[in-house]
């Protein structure tokens, strides 16, 4: 999702990661940054744990925890941002002692049932007992919530912390349709024998040869796209198993992957697109899966803002883009998806940068995986120069589109310069968006009508309509979430 101040006063000179000259964010900028684009893994300038110490002195960092409260909620549930609010919402409890507030917090930063054991699990892990009332008096809340579906396939027999454990812990008063449900929990009687994974594991299980079960297998896949109990995330990444053991069902598979109100409704990242097209193209005779992921991609993305005015899009292409990312996806892979649709959507310019920046003619007839292949094909993998993107810029912009992990170091100083010197050569004051692809925490652009973008969800075009006439949109956004 998106963060921004406009006001230079927001900003202060440090260093980035690569030892280049950066702007530190102010800390609702780099919170919101860090919150809508880590996964809690290591990328190539920032380790795991390094993230979960920013996070937690950033956390330290705000007198009023309410507002990292709010943040932590709105990336749970508007774009399904998972560890790292579960880490949030561990530090909450632990930095916030006596308000009533944090157990509403918990409660909501909570989705589904493992969010729970996911932060008890990091509480424990990082603070050990005793539990704080505000935790568990919000998981409890939390629970009543899902039905016996939902807490049999996340009960977490297999982890260290169990959805028993919990219910013991917190004491949940369940009400009167509720008391059997969680007793069978408690006791052990609860399964969760009506989830995809159940079922493809009792085909398994209870074939006696290879060819029963292929057919188990295959009827088990049929049985779950023709009822429609597989959820939008599974049957993504399932693509290929359903083509492979099910192709009978496959039309039906790839008419839910492209239902538009199952995309909205999924919160699946629009780069999971990238990764699921990325299997699938290894595998012959699935053209039609291409194309229905493709579809489905750009159905995610349909709200995709269509600007008045000459439009420049500008993609990192360093060294440091190639670098970790979610599910094996770099920078470059999300970045370049971003710009192939922002291109086709716009009929945008496009320059590529790295030591040197170049315009690169991109046809916007194309589909956006087959823009985003020829787009992460011609990354340099060299340094970072911001400067030459200033420098490269031949024409007079409304708006430029910057995708980044914003490590810039070449010629040391920040773009500031340059960036000016652009504006007077060809008189313009563009809207500059810097997509931040990691929130490692520093900015290249403290200007004004500058706007820090960090996220992967196509929620963030929804911010773009209205920047350039509202500075503030998000923070309003996330000061309506309520306690």
């Amino acid at each position: 999702m998106a963060k921004f101040r406009s006001a230079r006063s927001d900003y202060s000179r440090t260093e980035n990661f690569a030892g280049g000259e950066a702007f530190k964010k102010s800390p609702e900028l780099e919170l919101v940054s860090l919150l809508l684009t880590s996964f809690v893994k290591d990328k190539f300038y920032e380790n795991e744990g390094d993230q979960l110490d920013r996070l937690s002195e950033l956390v330290k960092s705000f007198k009023d925890k309410r507002f990292p409260a709010k943040a932590g909620i709105y990336a749970r549930n508007e774009f399904g941002m998972r560890s790292i609010t579960h880490a949030l919402a561990g530090e909450i409890v632990n930095q916030v002692k006596g308000e009533d507030w944090t157990k509403r917090f918990v409660s909501k930063v909570v989705r589904r049932p493992d969010d729970i054991l996911e932060i008890f699990g990091y509480y424990l892990g990082k603070f050990g007992k005793p539990i704080p009332n505000s935790l568990k008096k919000g998981s409890a809340s939390a629970i009543k919530k899902f039905d016996a579906y939902q807490l049999a396939k996340y009960r977490g027999t297999r982890s260290n912390v169990k959805m028993v454990d919990i219910f013991r812990l917190v004491h949940v008063k369940p009400d009167k349709d509720q008391a059997n449900l969680f007793k069978d929990l408690v006791e052990g009687n609860l399964k969760s024998t009506n989830t995809w994974e159940a079922k493809l594991s009792k085909a398994g299980q209870e074939a006696k040869s290879y060819e029963e079960k292929r057919k188990l297998k295959e009827k088990a896949w049929a049985d779950l796209i023709l009822e429609g109990k597989i959820g939008y995330f599974a049957l993504l990444r399932n693509l290929r198993n359903i083509h492979e053991q099910s192709d009978k069902v496959i039309d039906k598979a790839l008419e839910m992957l492209t239902d538009r109100k199952r995309i909205k409704k999924s919160l699946v990242l629009p780069f999971r697109f990238v990764t699921a097209y990325y299997e699938i193209s290894k595998v012959s005779g699935s053209q039609k899966i291409l194309d229905a992921i493709d579809e489905a991609l750009e159905i995610s993305l349909d709200n995709v803002p269509k600007f008045d005015g000459d439009t420049l899009v500008v993609l990192d292409g360093s060294g440091s883009m190639m670098g970790f990312g979610e599910d094996g996806k770099s920078p470059i892979e999300v970045g370049g998806m971003f710009a192939s649709v922002l291109i086709k959507s716009n009929k945008a310019d496009f320059i590529t940068f790295s030591d040197n920046a170049q315009y690169m003619n991109m046809s916007s007839r194309g589909s956006v995986m087959q823009m985003t292949k020829t787009l992460v094909d011609s990354a340099r993998a060299g340094g970072t120069n911001f400067h030459a993107i200033f420098n490269t810029a031949n024409r007079k912009y409304d708006r430029i589109i910057i995708l980044s992990d914003m490590q810039g170091w070449i010629g040391y100083n920040t773009p500031s310069e340059m960036f000016n010197s652009y504006k007077r050569r060809m008189n313009a004051n563009p809207h500059v968006y810097s997509f931040d692809l990691q929130g490692y925490g520093t900015l290249q652009f403290p200007e004004h009508q500058v706007y820090a973008i960090a996220g992967f969800s196509d929620k963030v075009f929804d911010i773009m309509k209205v920047l350039e006439k509202n500075k503030r949109a998000l923070i309003k956004e996330i000061d309506k979430v309520i306690l």
